[in-house]
């Protein structure tokens, strides 16, 4: 069955523009909140939908302006015989060409046979449908798909009223799983029959006052009704339309009654099986409803681990959903400067593997690549002492923080590279005591990405200790010794040669009320003796930052907190 190759969209609702060619098999739509995710599969729907009657109000209109018509067009390619027939569609037969995306009003050998289909609104709010070609158009030949084509094209939504599909009805995945009708009609005749004549004889005696006066009123108004009156069903009330056949559990429930996720996950399967009959699935949210682990079987029920037979158009905010999927059926969904764009994630190693270990950060706006677990926990801590002043969060502002693991220093740009080449704005934090390649980080910057780096070759606890008040550098010593104990006595005698210790630093701030830069660099250097940091783990980094640093930035080195008010402006001013 038909492949929709090409989707062009102008001027509908948050979209001014977008071209997109998408693949054959699985498309999930991903990226920020409101990017217009859903309105793309709201496009699709209303362009190849079979409606008769399609509503559109000002506000379908990109930016409310009317005075530019609404447009979709959709390419449609892998046609059956019957669309492409000479003597039905010859004038409207384009060549699609796959390698480039460009749709040629001729068709050629070297091309895919394609129709055009475009949707159409006006200032009048009126929808039209017809088929695009130049030539045709010179010609001033005028035509649109025929209804038992546009039902044959239809998608199939899964949606939260999935349940629609559970019935044998116009339109629903039951009626294209097989060929197969049942005629209840003659049996449906004779219940109602025997329904209104069942009540008739109850309802003489409920409501026999009523009849009689009614009997007596007719006759002597010689008003001809028989010997008596009747309260029957009324015939009009006893009809039975589409979905008069349904699926029923073994009990005789109706499967409309099923959960939410349990109906998509049914009617996802099914869907699958009619393949042959309509081959077009629409699923926006496609977690909604879903635990997990069925997330996963609805994605391979829609045939996501193999050859498709399904074209699949989907949205989704879930992590579980972006490590199911390969980066081939992954498109990030954003504003351009030219309109919107729809960038394959594609399947290249660092991105995919980009993708399994930090999903999350592909459903953000703005991506802070930290080159390990302690810059994590500082600027985590350092939110939640915001978020406890009135501040917005780093989450509220579209923010997701990444950790590298600490590692080569050029590790955080491999990273930040995957994000930013599909178009999110990145910034790396990292430590200076190792330096990365030079080239490296110019050309991540050339390309829009923003640096935080520590001073003058330091790590994060060479400015902990570098920075902050003395009182608060005693906080720290405290919090390292509530975690490691006496061995933080042996860290700072081995990296000062037996020359300093903690009571020697503790009487200093006493006596002094201040901490030599010499101490200090001393204490940095303890605290990050490798595999043994005083805080180097997520949660320890947090509470330091919560309770220690976050308390202190007010009166600490001013160089130290631009650091920090660097990062959260930089966040503040990214897309939400």
């Amino acid at each position: 069955m038909a492949r929709i190759r090409k989707i062009e969209i102008a001027n509908f609702r948050s979209i001014q523009q977008l071209s997109w060619c998408p693949a054959p098999g699985i498309n999930c739509l991903i990226g920020p909140g409101d990017s217009g995710k859903s309105t793309v599969l709201d496009a699709i729907d209303l362009c190849l939908g079979a409606r008769r009657n399609v509503q559109f109000s000002d506000a379908d209109f990109f930016g409310l302006d009317i005075t530019t018509p609404i447009s979709i067009t959709l390419t449609l390619g892998d046609l059956d015989d019957s669309m492409r027939s000479l003597e039905s569609f010859g004038a409207f037969l384009r060549g699609y060409h796959a390698s480039t995306g460009i749709v040629e009003d001729e068709p050629s050998a070297s091309a895919e046979v394609v129709l055009c289909l475009n949707l159409t609104v006006a200032s009048d709010l009126e929808p039209a449908w017809t088929l695009l070609s130049d030539r045709a158009a010179q010609q001033g030949i005028v035509k649109t798909l025929a209804w038992k084509d546009r039902v044959a094209l239809a998608p199939t939504r899964i949606g939260a009223l999935a349940d629609f599909n559970l019935s044998w009805q116009r339109g629903s995945v039951l009626n294209r799983i097989s060929e197969e009708r049942a005629d209840a009609s003659a049996a449906l005749v004779k219940a109602a029959r025997d329904a209104r004549s069942t009540f008739g004889d109850q309802a003489e005696q409920q409501l026999g006052e009523a009849l009689g006066i009614v009997t007596t009123t007719t006759h002597e108004l010689g008003v001809h009704i028989g010997a008596k009156a009747r309260a029957l069903l009324d015939s009009h009330s006893v009809s039975f339309g589409g979905g008069t056949i349904s699926l029923h559990n073994e009990s005789g429930i109706p499967l409309r009654s099923l959960g939410v996720g349990s109906t998509r996950l049914l009617v996802a399967g099914l869907q699958r099986k009619a393949a042959s009959k309509a081959s077009i699935v629409l699923s926006d949210e496609l977690e909604y409803g879903l635990e997990p682990h069925r997330i996963a079987r609805f994605l391979g029920s829609l045939g996501a681990k193999e050859a498709a037979p399904l074209q699949v158009f989907l949205t989704t905010h879930s992590p579980v959903a972006l490590r199911e999927l390969s980066g081939g059926q992954l498109f990030v969904l954003r504003r351009g400067a030219h309109g919107h764009e729809a960038r394959p994630v594609s399947t290249d190693d660092g991105i995919q593997s980009t993708i399994r270990l930090y999903p999350e950060a592909f459903l953000a706006g703005s991506v802070i690549v930290c080159e390990g677990a302690s810059e994590i926990g500082l600027l985590r801590g350092l939110d939640l002492f915001r978020l406890d002043q009135g501040s917005v969060s780093l989450a509220a502002l579209g923010a997701a923080l990444v950790d590298c693991g600490g590692g080569e220093p050029d590790r955080p740009y491999t990273r930040a590279a995957a994000f930013q080449s599909l178009g999110y704005r990145v910034m790396v934090v990292r430590d200076d005591d190792k330096k990365p390649t030079p080239a490296i980080e110019q050309a991540f910057v050339q390309n829009g990405g923003a640096v935080v780096a520590y001073r003058a070759g330091r790590a994060l606890e060479d400015e902990l200790f570098g920075s902050l008040t003395p009182a608060a550098c005693q906080k720290l010593i405290n919090f390292g010794y509530d975690l490691h104990g006496d061995l933080i006595h042996e860290h700072l005698r081995t990296v000062s040669n037996n020359t300093l210790t903690v009571q020697a630093v503790w009487d200093e701030i006493q006596t002094t009320g201040a901490l030599s830069v010499a101490h200090r660099a001393t204490l940095g250097q303890a605290a990050r003796i490798r595999k043994a940091g005083w805080f180097k783990s997520i949660s320890w980094m947090e509470d330091v930052a919560r309770t220690i640093v976050a308390p202190d930035l007010h009166q600490c080195d001013q160089g130290f907190r631009a650091l920090m008010d660097q990062v959260f402006g930089w966040a503040a001013h990214g897309p939400r």
